[in-house]
């Protein structure tokens, strides 16, 4: 089953706009944005499964340099 996940993180310093970069070169990347404040991207992410999902965020996301911290929250299907 399909799912979406909202995506928190936390790059380094200055680093923000080539994650940004990155992130939106993945496929699977509905959105993603750069915020004030904590943390520094939100981003939306879909996924087929969550196999799909964990191996993307391991894999594809927090391989990208500056990234440090990522939070995944998984929305709740209606």
């Amino acid at each position: 089953m399909a799912i979406k996940a909202y995506l928190l993180m936390k790059v380094k310093t200055g680093k923000s706009k080539e994650v940004l970069k990155l992130l939106r070169e993945i496929p699977e990347v509905e959105q993603a944005h750069a915020c004030f404040g904590r943390p520094d991207i939100f981003g939306l992410l879909n996924a087929d499964d969550d196999r799909a999902l964990a191996e993307m965020i391991i894999t594809k996301i927090q391989t990208i340099p500056g990234v440090e911290e990522t939070d995944t929250h998984i929305v709740a299907q209606d």
